[in-house]
């Protein structure tokens, strides 16, 4: 029998972003995101929407009360940036601070730790129409927004993250077009929208630090191993250059201050002196999100000549992700070996599958339990071995938007029936209901 136990002040809870669940985009004050644009160019698979996704902005006491059920003490949640400040900078619009309020509120008094993030890829669209993240005008604009949110709740919310995956801003946003603003710009968009947001995310942590104490600052980031397919040279130095895209230039701006060594000649004409010291912070707390390994190979016509190699895979989410648990285990030993393990947090970690609502109105959704449950013992693995791996939040809550792909994916513990809004837990949320509450994995 194989028995789990993690501390008693470890972090059990969920995740979730403000866009893929609060709809009400047009009450209140709000002012338009990228994804509005995105979303009415018609670029949704599904042909949905995010203007009603899980109505949270109304319903967010019944979704504290799944949380608080659950034995979650901990919920990381998004600020909607255009909430606070329609026009992206200037004036502040209160209706949406009382949100949080209101919010923020509701989880203390549950028992569960509020976790801010500040930007989960909501960019005010009149930010964007000034360069977003392609120039350096928007650094100001996102300080001055973490000092307002900071302002009206730091007085209760303790934890602070900056940026949520900037990598996938990045890579989607600027590289490949395929999320909100759609811009394809090949590398160089890519690596400017990677630096643009680790000075912006500079400039808020220092901001915030100077203004207040006592908090957890830090910001979360999609970490992935980066393996090469072969042991072919061109695939091995395709990896390291897929490495220092997607992990490194994020991870070591914060942690070393640094450009990647990979990337520093094609990030020569942007990146200015001092740049590298603005970028550095000594953060409290890392999020990590983890989904799966990438195996890349070289091919050209692709940005930095990489591309998807053989996962080498037996088991897949309906995102056509690959499922390796065991991925997570090396990601967080290979963190504390680099890094001097400083405290992290599993932010994100989760799959969608094509649930189905059996004749008793529930969802057994027994991929997904195996999902969790394995990724829970590689993270009591690597706690085990040393690692200061402070928790566990799930991908997600709730079902929800999914970004490009609309209501179609659904990653949720609970789901949501978007036709009527009703929430029903998941097999998968009395799974980790139980581990919470516990504090220990079986795995006999």
């Amino acid at each position: 029998m194989a028995l789990i136990t993690f501390p008693k002040d470890f972090l059990w809870g969920a995740s979730t972003a403000a866009y893929q669940i609060e709809g009400a985009i047009h009450e209140d004050g709000r002012g338009p995101c990228v994804w509005d644009t995105f979303t009415d160019a018609g670029r949704i698979q599904d042909g949905s929407s995010a203007a009603v996704a899980c109505d949270h902005y109304h319903r967010w006491a019944e979704d504290i009360a799944l949380l608080k059920d659950a034995g979650f003490n901990a919920y990381r949640f998004s600020i909607a940036w255009p909430r606070i400040l329609p026009s992206g900078a200037g004036a502040v619009n209160a209706a949406g601070l009382d949100f949080y309020d209101r919010l923020v509120d509701g989880l203390l008094a549950a028992g569960i730790r509020p976790m801010a993030c500040l930007y989960h890829w909501d960019l005010p669209q009149p930010l964007e129409d000034r360069g977003g993240w392609q120039g350096r005008e928007i650094v100001g604009p996102f300080a001055d927004y973490a000092r307002v949110a900071a302002a009206r709740l730091a007085d209760r919310v303790k934890d602070w993250m900056m940026l949520n995956e900037p990598n996938v801003v990045a890579t989607h946003g600027y590289g490949t077009g395929e999320h909100a603003p759609g811009h394809k710009l090949g590398e160089v968009g890519i690596l400017r929208a990677l630096h643009h947001q680790n000075l912006a995310q500079g400039a808020a942590l220092r901001a915030i630090s100077s203004e207040h104490s006592g908090l957890t600052l830090g910001t979360v980031i999609n970490l992935q191993p980066c393996r090469a397919e072969s042991d072919r040279p061109e695939d091995i130095a395709a990896a390291a250059r897929w490495d220092a895209v997607w992990n490194r230039v994020a991870l070591d701006g914060v942690m070393r201050g640094k450009i990647p060594d990979l990337m520093a000649e094609r990030m020569k004409d942007f990146v200015l002196p001092g740049d590298e010291e603005a970028i550095r912070f000594s953060i409290d707390l890392l999020g990590i999100n983890y989904y799966s390994r990438m195996t890349m190979k070289h091919e050209t016509g692709h940005p930095f000549d990489v591309w998807w190699g053989d996962a080498h895979c037996d088991r897949w989410t309906a995102m056509a992700w690959p499922v390796q648990p065991d991925g997570l285990y090396d990601l967080l030993m290979e963190f504390k070996r680099d890094y001097g393990n400083p405290a992290v947090f599993v932010a994100e970690n989760g799959a969608a599958y094509d649930d189905v609502v059996t004749p008793d109105g529930q969802v057994h959704d027994a991929e997904r339990v195996a999902f969790l449950r394995d990724h829970v013992a590689s993270v009591g693995r690597a706690l085990a071995d040393g690692c200061n791996v402070k928790g566990y939040l799930c991908w997600s809550l709730l079902d929800n938007f999914e970004w490009a792909f609309g209501l179609s994916k659904r990653f949720g513990i609970v789901r949501v029936d978007y036709d009527t809004l009703v929430r029903t837990p998941k097999d998968s949320y009395r799974f980790l209901s139980a581990v919470a509450k516990s504090g220990r994995l079986d795995l006999a």
